[in-house]
């Protein structure tokens, strides 16, 4: 009897499409239940396919939370690029709103990203610390230029990071506050993380819309 499934559920789809359909998913149940708990039956039941398929592409349930984890990661990374024609402050402003709204558009990939590795092997976590130690360079970079950081300097801003991902997983779960407010949260404590370091912040650009735009300038005229 073959197990391959057949009916509505199913519908056949070309390699790039089907993989694309199985990372969303794994990404929906990765990030909504320990790595233990997904079962290969219960995802290939979600999306309508067989088992042996899954296995074909991913070649084992670890080898599929790898992928997912992996291209949450480089998505991440990918959107935000920061524009380093920008003078430091807005390019960390510019990326700290593209992070915000990676986690708003990916919920479930995010939460994939910083919870779905968390009971997995090593080499599903390196894909997460390497991830870490990209935005790090980057934020440095912008901070202290090219070259190698002020150890102080470095520890605080791997400490934000950890703080950026509590941040927006809480966030996740709990949306109170607007993107706006979180990315001024999130900006003013790397801020301060830095002056705790010993190391000066770049100058904070001016209020900015939800847009991402700065916001224009009061009119301190009377009248």
């Amino acid at each position: 009897m073959s197990n391959t499934p057949s009916g509505p559920a199913f519908r056949r789809l070309d390699t790039t499409t089907r993989r694309q359909q199985l990372l969303a998913t794994g990404a929906a149940l990765f990030a909504t239940q320990p790595y233990d708990e997904v079962w290969v039956d219960d995802v290939a039941r979600t999306a309508g396919i067989s088992r042996g398929l899954l296995y074909h592409y991913f070649g084992s349930k670890r080898g599929f939370l790898s992928a997912v984890v992996e291209q949450e990661a480089a998505t991440l990374l990918a959107v935000t690029e920061p524009d380093d024609r920008l003078p430091p402050p807005e390019r960390l402003r510019a990326v700290l709103d593209a992070y915000l709204d990676y986690v708003r558009a990916h919920p479930h990939g995010y939460r994939a990203l910083f919870r779905g590795a968390l009971g997995a092997d090593t080499a599903v976590r390196s894909i997460v610390d390497g991830n870490l130690a990209r935005q790090q360079e980057r934020v440095l970079r912008a901070v202290v230029g090219p070259g190698p950081a002020p150890e102080p300097v470095r520890l605080a801003v791997r400490g934000w990071l950890s703080f950026l991902v509590a941040v927006c997983l809480d966030w996740l779960e709990n949306p109170v506050l607007d993107r706006t407010a979180v990315r001024e949260l999130c900006a003013d404590t790397l801020t301060g993380a830095l002056g705790a370091s010993g190391h000066g912040a770049p100058p904070t650009p001016g209020p900015a819309t939800d847009a991402g735009h700065r916001a224009p300038p009061r009119d301190e005229g009377g009248g």
